[in-house]
């Protein structure tokens, strides 16, 4: 029988076609095994059901809430307003607008004081994951987050120490014939 962990971290969505974006979070969270769900809600279309989950989430234990959306991208701010202080990261989405991403990036970032959001770069779900894991790696509860992170940053040091040592050897040409870009 597998035991169901209540989520640590919430992550939402303003669309489903941000789940491509939110892919790399997921993965991150389950290798550094924090307990996570994934919403899709709208800041404008389902505001009834973000503010009950956003009100919600400290009384069901989460931690931390990382929120994104594209254009105007209202959801993570929304989110921070009702989450009753827990923590949320905004990751804005670059959406099929002329921008790249920078309306959402703005959105998220200029919040007004006394509601903050903690935001990354534009499509960082990956980064929104690691930083929620470093939020949670300072709880006393959770030292063994703290280890996992520890162990992640180390393989990557020992991954650049790796391909310094190939690069030196081999030269670019030697490299890249080792190691294609990927398209």
């Amino acid at each position: 029988m597998e035991i169901e962990l209540k989520p640590l971290v919430l992550i939402v969505m303003g669309s489903s076609s941000d789940a491509k974006n939110f892919k790399l979070a997921e993965i991150t969270l389950t290798s550094l095994q924090i307990a996570h769900s994934c919403h899709v809600l709208s800041a404008h279309r389902t505001p009834k059901e973000l503010i009950e989950l956003a009100t919600d989430a400290r009384h069901t234990g989460v931690r931390v809430i990382i929120a994104g959306a594209g254009g105007a991208a209202h959801l993570a701010g929304a989110i921070a307003a009702h989450s009753q202080g827990v923590p949320v990261i905004g990751v804005p989405i670059q959406s099929s607008g002329t921008l790249g991403g920078l309306d959402a990036l703005l959105a998220t970032v200029q919040m007004p004081p006394g509601v903050p959001v903690a935001t990354v770069g534009i499509n960082g779900a990956e980064n929104a994951a690691l930083l929620a894991a470093q939020i949670l790696s300072v709880c006393p509860d959770c030292p063994e987050i703290f280890g996992r992170l520890t162990l992640r940053r180390f393989a990557m040091a020992e991954k650049v120490r790796a391909d310094n040592l190939e690069m030196s050897h081999a030269g670019i040409e030697g490299f890249l014939r080792n190691h294609p870009p990927s398209s």
